[in-house]
């Protein structure tokens, strides 16, 4: 409950004209810069996501912030996958022989698969790019991965850019925080089964 009353205090202290005014002036690229901010934050976490998908959403609108940073998000969470993959498969290994306990998350990410990387990717305080490295180091098939991080990461960019939109209409508007709590569960339901499905086939 803090993490999201200082989550909404920070939202609140968002200084979005400066923002507008900065992204504005690179229109003649269009939504390059709305995707492309997020899509670094994937391998610089030190920058403020948070930030970049609630400036989006009130730049951009609702629905093609929410797309872009998406897109974005999505992007740099696969590329980020991929170099874990192809550059640390001996890291992976190596880890399991020298660190017990890492080698317990590598095999707890191995055998639960979607869901951890649904969850974290589900919220915005999570250490996303851990979880990214991670998985890339595991096992994990890239197809459940690239599920878990779509599905998940479409949660988190759509409650945060709903919650951010128009933020001060938000306490008349409590179905906000309803419909984002419903969009979790029917994700996490909705990606089981189709996890389901591609590992029958």
């Amino acid at each position: 409950m803090n993490q999201i009353q200082e989550w909404m205090h920070e939202l609140k202290q968002i200084d979005l004209e400066h923002l507008q005014h900065t992204l504005e002036s690179y229109s003649a690229y269009g939504p390059l810069p709305g995707i492309l901010l997020p899509l670094v934050e994937a391998f610089m976490p030190i920058l403020p996501l948070l930030v970049f998908v609630a400036a989006n959403a009130n730049i951009y609108g609702l629905w093609l912030g929410s797309l872009y940073s998406w897109i974005g998000v999505s992007a740099g969470s696969m590329l980020l996958f991929w170099v874990a993959r192809k550059l640390g498969g001996r890291v992976g290994s190596w880890l399991r022989r020298r660190f017990p306990k890492a080698s317990g998350v590598l095999n707890w990410i191995d055998h639960k698969g979607f869901s951890p990387i649904f969850l974290f990717a589900c919220f915005p305080f999570s250490p996303s790019a851990l979880i990214t490295v991670v998985s890339g180091l595991s096992n994990v098939p890239f197809r459940s991965f690239a599920l878990a991080v779509l599905l998940g990461k479409a949660v988190m960019i759509f409650s945060i850019s709903l919650l951010s939109f128009n933020i001060s209409d938000l306490a008349k508007e409590p179905w906000r925080l309803l419909l984002t709590a419903v969009l979790i569960v029917a994700m996490w339901f909705g990606g089981k089964k189709l996890e389901a499905r591609y590992q029958v086939k």
